[in-house]
């Protein structure tokens, strides 16, 4: 039976004891990678992914033939403030952009061969300015926690969790702020574009924020500072550590939902890679809080888990490494 949960405590207990990953089947995948017909450590992080992967996989020559792609978009009241360079109606357009696919991510999970679904929160009902208020109350956060919980499919084998949201830089930014502290400059970004005078606005109202509210914990971080798309990616990523299905984690706004899951239960996130480093100012700090060193840097400041995406056929390779080459006894090679 698929663990599941009614409450924030209950939530909290399912990823506190969230089993790990298969460590006879690392081990073994470890001492293939050792036999394999090339000098030791000579193909670099792929060897890492690889034997990460075959752990979570629980095999010793893992595949990977069903990734998936979710795509969360919510609404922020705070966006009333002037913190976003587009109005919030822009969440609505793109979403119908992602379902005809539209969007940069439907071609690139396509090219990853992934499947892709589109979950939208509530859009004609922002979430609270949070320079007021709570973004949610517990109700709201535990509805977008379950969204993300839900729309895992139990048979992936690789998950991306991407966004839209107009504002969600902002919210992304006063998440970092509270968990890692800081000034709010350190975590604020252009975000979709803004100039100098928005930047300063932005962090004038992520300062103002999290001196409001000062939460204590993960889950009520999300609860005062998120949007419902950043709590259902967190609820996703969630259910994934359950299952012990690996994900690579997207840009900043990604990172800073999988930061709320990391000061809820320090093993939160082992199922987790890095798939980029944005070139959202602060994601490579926020990155680095979390001990992800990046599979790709490519400059990408979209969204949307386009980086993610982008380094689904990286994890393809490191796997097809491992499971397809030969041992040097299986080629009749002389191994040193």
């Amino acid at each position: 039976m698929t663990p599941d949960f009614t409450s924030l405590a209950e939530f909290r207990s399912l990823l506190a004891e969230a089993p790990g990953p298969d460590a006879a089947a690392q081990q073994a995948a470890g001492a293939r990678n050792a036999q394999l017909t090339k000098p030791a450590g000579s193909l670099g992080r792929l060897e890492d992914l690889a034997i990460w992967y075959a752990g979570w996989q629980g095999a010793e020559r893992p595949a990977l033939n069903r990734p998936q792609v979710l795509i969360f978009a919510g609404n922020h009241g705070v966006t009333a403030r002037g913190i976003s360079a587009f109005p919030p109606e822009v969440t609505v357009q793109m979403v119908a952009n992602f379902k005809v696919g539209g969007a940069a991510i439907n071609q690139l999970a396509a090219v990853a061969g992934a499947e892709l679904t589109v979950h939208a929160l509530d859009l004609d009902r922002p979430t609270r300015d949070f320079c007021e208020a709570p973004a949610m109350n517990e109700d709201e956060l535990l509805a977008a926690l379950r969204c993300g919980w839900d729309a895992v499919d139990p048979q992936a084998d690789l998950l991306v969790t991407g966004e839209m949201g107009i504002g969600n830089t902002t919210s992304a930014a006063a998440i970092a702020l509270a968990l890692f502290g800081g000034e709010a400059a350190d975590w604020v970004g252009r975000g979709t574009g803004l100039d100098d005078s928005g930047v300063a606005r932005k962090a004038a109202v992520v300062t103002d924020a999290v001196a409001l509210h000062h939460p204590g914990t993960g889950l009520e971080t999300l609860r005062c500072l998120g949007g419902r798309e950043i709590v259902a990616m967190a609820g996703a990523m969630a259910r994934a550590r359950v299952l012990g299905i690996p994900v690579l984690l997207d840009g900043f706004i990604c990172c800073a939902a999988a930061a709320c899951l990391a000061a809820e239960s320090p093993t939160a996130l082992d199922h987790a890679v890095a798939g980029h480093a944005s070139a959202e100012s602060a994601h490579p700090a926020l990155l680095e809080k979390l001990g992800k060193p990046p599979l790709l840097g490519l400059g990408l400041r979209l969204g949307e888990g386009s980086g993610a995406a982008l380094a689904i056929p990286l994890i393809r390779a490191a796997i097809a490494c491992l499971s397809g080459m030969a041992t040097f006894a299986e080629a009749g090679v002389a191994d040193g």
